[in-house]
């Protein structure tokens, strides 16, 4: 905008001091001379720069036009040289008027550059003929006005005619390329291509108003005249950078640009050749009218301009033939695609009646188009769709067509056969109205649907799975449930799943799991919901009914869980004849105000962890003291991950009893954690909290190294009693204790054969974790190499029996559960009785575990038993107290009474600390 400001204030005053003569001859003389030689060198050198920035567009045709601008300069400063410095008249013809003949010549070789080039040689001779027609009309007018004049004065010489001529006739080129060009121009960097036109045409303008014979007459430098070429230079100088920064941008969008622009453009180009007809016309009327005798020239000029004419609307019906012929063909081939296309193509006029409907209506409707056309568009969508149809169309039909020149609708359609169709559209304007190019997509929405059912529901049973179920338990925390406390969430886990499921197959186990789940769906309300979560994992929502008593609530869904708890507890017939029975263990946690989905969930998954401690098939509610159990047991975890390392750990041993002569016959270690708050824990308190087998198996490692290191100094001191250490199985064939590292202790500590004593525990055969063969063939090993083998948890059931069959085994260790009531029932005295006969029959020792009272002793020894391990001979010793006890080497019996089977309370045989200080 400054910019245009300086130009025009610059235009004005050179014109202001032209019009009042500059207030003296020899400043109008320079400023007529030399200023128009500046103007037009400032537009040279500023189109020359242009040119020469990188990725310019259309580099020739501004060099061309700073050429151009040039040699008017330097016409200009010829012309001044002769006034102003030499002070005489300027010779004609003299060295500026060649340079002003060389002005126009680069001028429209540059105009010719700038047009938007034609793409078929009938559009090239067009162009040459429209050009022709512009300037043959021009020239007619001209030679009739002035030129013949001109060309006809008597006395002068050729060369001065030819020169006198020379102007007005590329001036006449110049305009027609500028008034041909003008509706042709390229859009590339289009606002300097017309701040260059307008400057070519003032300066022809003016050199049309110089060459007029009464206007040369009275012609000196510095006058108003002068102002035009000087504007006209100014313009040019500004063309290619006053509007670089329009340039740059991208071209505006069609719909954006002036509606009437277009039309208007077109319509001028067309009249193009008529008007020049007309202007050609009027320049021989002028000499009929003026009574003159018609020229030559004129005459010559209107016949070619007439003929050019003729031969240009013969090659625009041609033409117009060819494009008639290609848009028929173009409408056919749109006629074929509409009709042959699948999908359905319907226009609906701005009222909402259809006006067209494509032939395909048939196929994917079952409706024909003829049917479709004159009804109502709203009348064929689904109700419950309607409303958002019509808000979309109207949002659509709001927005700019630049920013959004389609969209998409999906809604249901009515169909022929009674049914409702997805149909998705794509809609586009047209004349008011819509375009929509519509497809049924009723099974990709079915598909659709199917693949987020099968997203959010267990494959297995079709229930909700987690994800769904959490999302769902997230709803009932929100919105208008939110303060609802009586919303609860159920986890319950199957007791006895996991044997059903290794007994009698996964088949078994997945028809036992559908069962469960239709009985789970029948058991909760209707607004409930019932998931699978996982493996036998099941879970229920149960929504609250708005009531604000605690006890009834806790009532109504205890009632509920312990219904459901009855329900899969029930007996399960399986396909193949078995009948089954599982347990069920329920947690129910309940909805508190600001409680998180993934909360409640975890508190429901707590309490159903307690009821499964707690003994199974029950049902346990959420308590905080249970998040606060979780809490404890992960900081114990996270301690005894240190404990080792810190030395916290001590080994206790508590002797093993000869019952026949009460000497101790073996001593059996036991590791015990102090921590450094003092607290005492016992195995079975840490080896929970130690849930990770890695460090499990550290454990295990240590309490085999301390057992043999101390056993080896015992035994350097006249005590070779053996040591008995209980490892699992699983953890004896771990590739962290592998053989090798056995054999080395025992040769590292110089044990002697038969000092070491291992009592394997967990030999479950159907354990996958493990290998039978593997085990016995390690056993074997062990044997070579002087260890006994004790089979721990004797008469626990098959597990204990399948190991005696298949492992080789030294000592029988009964289970701590026949020992605790074997004096008050006589069934556990025939059971205990009969697996110490089978051990004594195969020449094994037997060893009763947690031997607490007299009675017991007496009863173990009269079965046949040989050795007791328990409170009623002693509890866990440090290092010093065993030493004391190993020294004395006899403990008591109880003299022989008669035996009991009432309830009677423990008698000590000694005052032994149960738990010994380390």
């Amino acid at each position: 905008m400054l910019a245009q400001i300086g130009l025009g204030l610059i235009s004005g005053g050179y014109a202001t001091g032209a019009a009042l003569g500059w207030g003296s001859e020899r400043i109008a003389l320079v400023m007529g001379d030399f200023g128009l030689s500046a103007a037009a060198l400032a537009a040279a050198v500023s189109c020359f720069l242009y040119a020469r920035g990188p990725h310019r567009s259309f580099r020739p045709a501004w060099l061309l036009f700073a050429f151009s601008s040039f040699m008017a300069a330097a016409g200009n400063a010829v012309w001044g040289w002769y006034e102003v410095v030499l002070r005489q008249e300027v010779p004609s013809p003299s060295v500026a008027d060649l340079c002003f003949l060389l002005f126009a010549p680069p001028a429209i070789v540059g105009l010719l550059v700038l047009a938007k080039k034609p793409v078929t040689r009938a559009g090239w001779v067009c162009l040459a003929l429209d050009a022709w027609l512009i300037g043959g009309s021009l020239l007619t007018l001209s030679w009739s006005l002035a030129l013949a004049h001109t060309a006809y004065v008597p006395g002068e010489s050729v060369a001065r005619a030819a020169l006198s001529l020379a102007y007005p006739l590329l001036d006449i080129v110049l305009v027609s390329m500028v008034l041909a060009l003008h509706f042709r121009r390229s859009h590339v960097n289009r606002s300097a291509i017309n701040t260059a036109i307008a400057a070519f045409a003032l300066t022809v303008l003016c050199d049309a108003l110089f060459t007029s014979p009464l206007l040369r007459e009275h012609y000196s430098s510095g006058q108003l005249l002068d102002a035009g070429w000087f504007a006209g230079s100014l313009l040019l100088a500004y063309a290619p950078w006053g509007v670089r920064r329009s340039a740059d941008a991208p071209p505006a969008p069609r719909a954006a640009r002036q509606p009437h622009s277009r039309p208007l453009a077109g319509s001028l180009a067309a009249l193009t050749p008529y008007l020049a007809a007309a202007v050609c016309t009027l320049g021989i009327l002028y000499n009929v009218v003026e009574g003159r005798r018609v020229d030559r020239v004129v005459v010559l000029t209107g016949c070619t301009v007439v003929l050019a004419l003729v031969v240009r609307q013969g090659i625009m019906l041609l033409d117009n033939i060819a494009l008639t012929h290609e848009l028929a063909q173009k409408e056919n081939h749109f006629r074929s695609l509409v009709q042959g296309s699948s999908d359905v193509i319907m226009i609906a006029a701005p009222s909402g009646i259809l006006r067209y409907v494509s032939p395909a209506a048939s196929g994917v409707y079952g409706r024909e188009a003829e049917e479709l056309i004159g009804s109502e568009l709203a009348s064929l969508i689904h109700p419950e769709d309607l409303g958002a149809v019509v808000h979309e169309v109207r949002r659509f039909l709001a927005a700019p067509p630049s920013e959004e020149p389609t969209t998409r609708i999906e809604c249901r359609f009515r169909s022929g056969r009674g049914e409702w169709l997805n149909v998705e559209s794509t809609v586009n304007r047209h004349q008011g109205g819509l375009i929509f190019n519509s497809r049924d997509v009723t099974e990709r929405v079915r598909l659709q649907a199917q693949l987020r059912h099968n997203a959010e529901h267990d494959p297995l049973t079709d229930l909700p799975n987690r994800a769904l179920f959490t999302e769902r338990v997230r709803g009932a925390l929100s919105g208008r449930r939110a303060s609802d406390p009586g919303t609860a969430v159920l986890f319950i886990d199957l007791d006895g799943f996991k044997a059903v499921n290794d007994r009698l197959g996964h088949q078994a186990g997945d028809e036992l799991l559908i069962q469960a789940a239709r009985r789970l769906q029948d058991s909760v309300r209707a607004g409930d919901t019932a998931a699978r979560l996982g493996g036998d994992e099941f879970a229920a929502l149960i929504l609250g009914d708005g009531s604000r008593d605690q006890t009834e609530r806790e009532c109504r869904v205890h009632e509920i869980a312990d219904r459901l708890r009855a329900r899969l507890s029930q007996p399960y017939r399986l396909e193949s004849g078995n009948e089954v029975r599982v347990a069920a263990s329920i947690g129910v946690a309940f909805a508190e105000p600001g409680i998180g989905a993934g909360d409640l969930l975890r508190n429901a998954d707590l309490a159903m962890y307690r009821a499964k401690a707690g003994g199974k098939d029950r049902v346990e509610l959420y308590a905080p003291q249970m998040q606060a159990e979780v809490v404890r047991r992960t900081e114990l975890a996270a301690r005894l991950r240190t404990a080792l390392h810190d030395g916290e750990f001590a080994l206790l041993h508590q002797p093993v009893v000869d019952l026949t002569t009460g000497r101790i016959a073996a001593v059996a270690a036991q590791a015990r954690w102090r921590s450094a708050q003092g607290i005492l824990f016992t195995p079975a308190e840490f080896l929970r909290a130690a849930d990770d087998s890695e460090r499990t198996a550290e454990l295990g490692r240590w309490l085999l190294e301390e057992a043999v290191e101390q056993a080896a100094e015992r035994a350097g001191i006249g005590h070779r009693t053996p040591v008995a250490i209980r490892l699992s199985a699983r953890r004896l064939l771990d590739r962290s204790m592998p053989l090798g590292s056995v054999e080395s202790l025992l040769t590292r500590h110089g044990l002697p054969s038969g000092s070491l004593i291992i009592e394997l525990a967990d030999t479950d055969p159907r354990d996958p974790r493990v290998t039978f063969d593997e085990l016995e063939q390690r056993l074997a090993a062990l044997r070579r190499l002087g260890v006994k083998i004790a089979l721990d948890g004797f008469g626990s059931g098959h597990a204990a029996i399948s190991a005696l069959r298949r492992l080789p085994v030294d000592i029988l260790k009964l289970d701590r559960g026949l020992v605790e009531g074997i004096v008050e029932s006589a069934r556990l005295r025939k059971i205990t009785s009969g697996l110490l006969r089978i051990a004594g029959d195969l020449g094994m020792q037997s060893v009763a575990d947690g031997v607490d009272m007299p009675e017991q002793v007496l009863a173990l020894r009269s079965m046949g038993c040989t050795h007791g391990q328990g409170m009623a001979f002693s509890g866990p010793l440090d290092e010093y107290r065993l030493r004391r006890a190993l020294v004395r080497d006899e403990y008591p019996l109880p003299a022989p009474v008669p035996l009991s089977v009432g309830n009677r309370p423990p008698i000590r045989s000694h005052n032994e600390t149960p738990v010994p200080p380390t």
